[in-house]
């Protein structure tokens, strides 16, 4: 992730470097698009394809694809950093592969944080997923100084810096990264996918060229290719959704939008994104188009010396991502992100406060509060949005949540730039014509430069350039040479549009100040009201369920597993009660009502038992209550709970009356077999009861729920038996499972006289008093299987009209294998 995104925002302080480089004035007219793509090609690429790629990832395996994302992307970095051409032929090049390598990214984006949700438990989530999210964001900083410290050099370099990490990440992912997931297997959406794809790029695309001036006006806004692309792509998205809604295994699964926490999470992460985009942008052009000049700084050194300016950004997100990751995982995440998006709401003010000649220790430590504030919500915000997702939709919600992400970074281009250039417009063209005209600049020169579109003042700020030096060109040679030197030196233009610049910062910061604010509200209702395994969150693997109950190697405790103590921490708002209902032996409850009455009877809440066995009453003004819960088949449970300004947390483990006994045996009469391991499940599918068997194979479970019970024992080397009983109150229940040596299974490949697989020949096995007792035939390729032998030798026999035979001695319960070759003799035409 620190490698894509750093690779997102390289170019942005290597431009001037890599145009040079290959000989191409970015700002001419008709290179303008060169210029635009190399910006947005990359983003736009994985805005459009990562949805798709985390799709791939839940039907074809997320490691499987995100190793498929190293290699092209490593690939690509080596075809960017060889570019030999120039001119036109080496941008179209560089596009062409950043466009490549922007699919690369995509995988690498769509897919790894299902990877880190699929591995990490929910309670340590909040910090695997903020470490990746501070690689994601903070690479997108980093970049900006990498590319400044590396374009100087050789801009090659700027692209070559990606090529040892792609090739050892792709070589130590494929030997070391593990699939987790299950695969969900089905069609692809086809018809989504194409939709989704043209919608989107002419979306992205109108807003890019939106920026660009068309005939008289400053910008594009009202050009037919941009209007057609915006209006064009709106109604092919909205097909999109209409074809999302009718097909059995949609692209965009529309469906989790109906998860709270899913849909507020991203609508925070997709404002807090447009605010975070559009800022790189306008501090580069701030920095190096005014500030830096004007503090004896070379328009040639901005672009470096603006990443580096730019720092406490990076280490404030540094320092608080991670922590804020930790203790939201503690502590719940609302705080954290709501907190987060208050104070860079906060940062943006003060800095359309600060001057535009600022102190520069003033800026230093806004930016620092502005990295503080993004690092506190973006790792508590995926943690709350992944773990909202049902395990199945874990590639597909992180590849939604990465388009918004992309999608943001690009739209807030646009937004941010066309704030910009309306506020320029206002009152560059007077401020410059009056400031040429006053050094001696001819009055025709004069207006036809004021009048250009204030765009190219722009562009040749943020790419390094002396605006000045651009926009008069041949008009320099007419001028006496202490006014050409005193126009193109270092404080003409910063002087000159400080003002004009300081309107449109005006415009950009209030508009990030907005998005922060309701990226803050959005974020204090994304939290669901439930404990970390309430409704809506992903259900975790079975084994992490079997090691709950048996309290297995000291991760969870069983003296922990009572009611009122919760391993996993959980926080209740004010005026809130929730918790969690299990059963005795510590399995969460997935049904069953919550009611809390008041003192005087009244009752005041009343709210069923989430399917994840958690509950949460909000509203209840300070005082004190009574919390009752009732299951079917378990004892009601009752507790007294007081509020007194805040939230309370009360579990629950509810016992049920029932009582099964029995024995597990080798054989039918046979002696009991110690140790084996004995379950109770309920009509549900939940865990009720554990235990083992004694040296004489007899068990004993207590506390079971009324009704039907399925009882399941299992033992190495034997085949698993359930059974099936019915518990009553007050009538012990009792039951004899029998389990049978595990049975082992053979297979192979039967190959004719000329080793290619033989298909149709018969396969049988005989035990050693001839009797066949196992028949298969064999399918494609040759294939077969011989299922349920006892351990023991047989003779196994291939014929294809006549036979060939072997001898194989099976050991207990492990499956074998035995190829079979026919000779020349045994085949007939």
């Amino acid at each position: 992730m620190l490698m894509a995104t750093i690779n997102s925002s390289i170019v942005l302080i290597a431009l001037p470097d890599i145009f040079r480089g290959i000989d191409i004035n970015p700002l001419a007219p008709a290179n303008t698009g060169y210029l635009l793509w190399m910006l947005m090609g990359f983003l736009v690429v994985t805005a459009v394809l990562v949805v798709g790629f985390g799709r791939l990832g839940d039907m074809y395996g997320r490691v499987r694809m995100y190793n498929i994302g190293f290699a092209v992307f490593a690939v690509s970095s080596v075809l960017l950093a060889v570019t030999w051409q120039s001119g036109s032929a080496a941008a179209i090049w560089l596009i062409a592969w950043r466009v490549v390598q922007g699919i690369g990214g995509a995988f690498l984006m769509a897919n790894s944080s299902a990877i880190l949700t699929d591995a990490f438990p929910v309670h340590q989530r909040g910090l695997a997923l903020g470490i990746n999210g501070v690689a994601a964001i903070a690479g997108s900083f980093l970049g900006l100084v990498i590319g400044g410290l590396l374009g100087p050099v050789n801009w090659h370099l700027v692209f070559l810096v990606s090529v040892p990490f792609g090739v050892f990440g792709t070589i130590w992912a494929y030997l070391k990264l593990h699939d987790t997931s299950e695969r969900q297997r089905a069609k692809m959406d086809w018809w989504g996918n194409i939709t989704f794809a043209v919608g989107l790029i002419a979306l992205l695309v109108g807003i890019t060229y939106g920026i660009q001036p068309y005939g008289g006006h400053t910008m594009g806004w009202t050009s037919p290719l941009v209007l057609t692309c915006i209006i064009g792509g709106v109604v092919v998205l909205i097909a999109f959704g209409i074809i999302e809604v009718r097909v059995a295994n949609p692209l965009f699964n529309l469906s989790l939008f109906r998860i709270r926490s899913f849909t507020l999470g991203n609508i925070a992460n997709l404002l807090a994104s447009l605010g975070r985009g559009g800022l790189q942008f306008v501090l580069i052009i701030w920095l190096q188009g005014i500030w830096l000049p004007q503090h004896g700084y070379t328009f040639e050194q901005t672009p470096l010396w603006a990443g580096i300016y730019m720092l406490p950004l990076t280490i404030g997100f540094l320092a608080s991502a991670p922590t804020s990751g930790v203790l939201s995982d503690r502590y719940g995440t609302r705080w954290f992100t709501t907190g987060g998006m208050i104070i860079t709401a906060a940062s943006f003010l003060l800095l359309e406060i600060l001057p535009v000649n600022f102190n520069y220790w003033a800026f230093a430590a806004l930016l620092l509060l502005n990295g503080l504030g993004m690092g506190l919500f973006a790792s508590p915000n995926r943690a709350e949005v992944m773990n909202s997702l049902p395990a199945n939709a874990r590639g597909a919600g992180a590849g939604m949540t990465a388009t918004f992400q992309n999608t943001a970074m690009v739209l807030s281009i646009g937004f941010f730039f066309s704030l910009m250039i309306a506020g320029l417009s206002t009152h560059l063209p007077s401020v410059m014509e009056q400031g040429l005209l006053a050094h001696g600049v001819p009055a025709a020169d004069a207006g036809r430069i004021a009048d250009l579109p204030a765009v190219g003042v722009l562009f040749a700020a943020f790419l390094g350039y002396n605006p000045i030096q651009q926009l008069l060109g041949g008009v320099l040679d007419k001028l006496p040479a202490d006014q050409a030197s005193f126009l193109t030196g270092r404080s003409f233009f910063p002087q000159l549009i400080s003002n004009p610049f300081s309107d449109g910062l005006t415009a950009a910061f209030w508009f990030a100040v907005i998005t922060c604010l309701v990226a803050a509200v959005a974020s204090w209702f994304c939290v669901a009201r439930r404990t970390p395994a309430a409704a809506g969150s992903a259900p975790e693997p079975m084994g992490a369920e079997f090691a709950a109950v048996a309290g297995e190697a000291g991760l969870i405790p069983s003296e922990l597993v009572t009611a009122g103590a919760d391993p996993r921490p959980v926080t209740a708002l004010p005026g809130e009660v929730k918790g969690a209902v299990r059963t005795a032996h510590g399995t969460e409850l997935p049904y069953g009502v919550v009611t809390v009455t008041a003192r005087d009877g009244r009752q005041v809440g009343r709210v069923p038992v989430a399917p994840g066995g958690g509950y949460a009453l909000n509203g209840l003004a300070p005082g004190t209550y009574t919390v009752v819960v009732t299951a079917p088949g378990f004892q009601s449970d009752v507790a007294a709970v007081t509020l007194n300004g805040a939230g309370a947390v009360r579990d629950f483990a509810l016992r049920g009356n029932g009582q099964v006994s029995g024995i597990v045996r080798s054989a039918a009469g046979g002696p009991g077999l110690a140790g084996a391991t004995v379950l109770a499940t309920d009509t549900a599918g939940g865990i009720v009861g554990r235990t083992s068997t004694g040296p004489d194979g007899a068990f004993e479970l207590s506390g079971l729920p009324l009704g039907e019970t399925t009882l399941t024992a299992s033992l190495p080397d034997h085949r698993p038996q359930a059974a099936t009983v019915h518990i009553a109150f007050g009538a012990p229940s009792s039951v004899e499972l029998i389990l049978d040596t595990a049975r082992g299974g053979l297979t192979g490949t039967v190959t004719g006289p000329d080793g290619r697989p033989l298909e149709g020949a018969i396969v049988t096995a005989g035990d050693m008093r001839g009797d066949v007792v196992a028949a298969a035939t064999s399918g494609p390729g040759g294939a077969y299987e011989l299922r349920n032998l006892a351990p023991g030798e047989y003779t196994v026999v291939a014929s294809y009209h006549a036979p060939a035979a072997a001898r194989v001695e099976l050991a207990a319960g492990g499956p074998a294998t035995l190829d079979l070759r026919l000779g020349a003799a045994n085949m007939r035409s």
